[in-house]
């Protein structure tokens, strides 16, 4: 049963720091690639940023870049989103999810949309990032 755990939100002022991370389990973690997407109130989900679990290629959303890092404990099995000099705009509900495809689909279309058919569980629970001005 695949299963995706997000934790680390909480409620930061301008500037400050928060580190996500996203505990996966039920799937082979090497084979797929891990993405975070937020969703601020009364908007869409926002893709930010995924890695590709089997040689660690990442995408970044333009909105985040030089600001976000992300990361991934292949041994762990634990995808981690470092989020630095954060803005009242990150504000919002973050999400995990697992799909084979997620990377190669964000190069290639140059944006991180949701995968199209994910597996019951792909998705976290998701976790609450505030940030206060």
């Amino acid at each position: 049963e695949v299963q995706l755990v997000e934790s680390g939100g909480g409620l930061v002022q301008t500037g400050g720091s928060l580190r996500l991370s996203c505990a996966a389990s039920g799937f082979t973690f090497d084979d797929y690639a891990i993405g975070w997407f937020r969703q601020a109130p009364g908007k869409g989900r926002e893709g930010v940023s995924c890695i590709s679990n089997s040689d660690g290629s990442t995408y970044y959303a333009d909105s985040v870049k030089g600001r976000f890092t992300i990361s991934s404990d292949n041994a762990k099995t634990t995808v981690y989103l470092q989020m630095d000099n954060l803005k009242p705009e990150d504000t919002g509900v973050y999400y995990c999810v697992a799909d084979p495809g997620l990377h190669t689909a964000a190069m290639l279309l140059g944006t991180l949309l949701p995968p199209l058919n994910p597996q019951p569980g792909s998705w976290g629970q998701g976790t609450q990032v505030v940030v206060s001005s």
